[in-house]
């Protein structure tokens, strides 16, 4: 794969240079630059379907996603050469072979197996949670007011609308939602420990538990974020208790599939117990404050 995406790199220089100046590339040329392109293009569609599903389909996605960005990076180079005309090198025509280049050096950082690939998915899902969660203790800390800076506008009315305010309940059930975004990103934190400490890929078993593990954990950020927005006032404490339980589901769900896979030796039971009981005591907390809006 790394060698055909250097390939690939090195088409896409010797087809911008070709249109970077006058005078234009002859027929023969032409037909000679199209086929070396094309060949290259081809090569690397190929090595991607050479690789075997067994070797997991979380690597599959990410080799698939670098594979089609040097594909696509390849037609807007092609589309913009075809539509400047051969003065001098266009601005977008540099932005376009740079695009190429950089989708092709992506080839060097892809994970080199299921474990590196899932250890990935699963750092990327912290790294959402983690913002999440950063903005909604910031909001938290910022007063009575999440929207204390947006600036007052004649549409929206004053900033006396109490609809930009919690309520004291409010304030109450945002803390145990604030528990289980906690709890959300301390489970990304151990299970991404977890895979990196003792994920194999020896046998087709540990790679699919492994892709079972990334396909659940991908459902928690979006979970976060919809429970996060919902906890904005004007607050609707019955669509709060709902993403709440959804996320809660998520979380039980990727603690169950941790707890049964190799990626979790008896010497990991400990925090799967205390995570677990954690999702429960602040989903609790959020049906007994939540009670009335039934």
């Amino acid at each position: 794969l790394g060698q055909t995406f250097k390939v690939t790199s090195q088409e896409a220089t010797k087809l911008s240079l070709a249109f970077s100046r006058p005078p234009a590339a002859s027929a023969e040329d032409c037909r000679k630059l199209s086929e070396d392109v094309q060949n290259a293009i081809l090569a690397v569609a190929t090595v991607y379907y050479w690789l075997p599903k067994g070797q997991g389909t979380t690597l599959r996605k990410m080799v698939r996603d670098a594979t089609t960005e040097v594909v696509e990076g390849m037609i807007q180079l092609t589309e913009t050469i075809l539509s400047a005309p051969l003065e001098s090198l266009s601005q977008e025509q540099l932005i376009s072979t740079g695009g190429v280049w950089e989708a092709c050096e992506q080839v060097s950082n892809l994970p080199r197996d299921n474990q590196a690939a899932v250890a990935s998915a699963l750092g990327a899902c912290l790294g959402v949670v983690k913002d999440a969660l950063e903005e909604m203790e910031h909001a938290l800390v910022e007063g009575q007011d999440p929207y204390s800076d947006i600036m007052e506008d004649e549409e929206l009315g004053f900033r006396g609308n109490r609809d930009t305010y919690w309520s004291e309940a409010d304030r109450k059930l945002l803390s145990s939602c604030m528990g289980l975004m906690k709890a959300s990103k301390a489970c990304l934190k151990k299970v991404l420990g977890a895979v990196k400490a003792y994920g194999k890929v020896d046998s087709p078993e540990q790679i699919a538990q492994l892709d079972d593990l990334a396909d659940i954990a991908n459902e928690i950020s979006p979970s976060v974020d919809e429970l996060a927005l919902s906890m904005y006032p004007p607050m609707n404490q019955l669509a709060v208790r709902l993403n709440a339980a959804k996320l809660a589901s998520v979380l039980k769900k990727v603690l169950e599939i941790t707890k049964t896979s190799h990626v979790c030796p008896p010497s990991e039971d400990g925090w799967v117990q205390f995570l677990t009981g954690a999702v429960d005591h602040n989903m609790n907390k959020i049906k007994n404050f939540t009670q009335g809006q039934l």
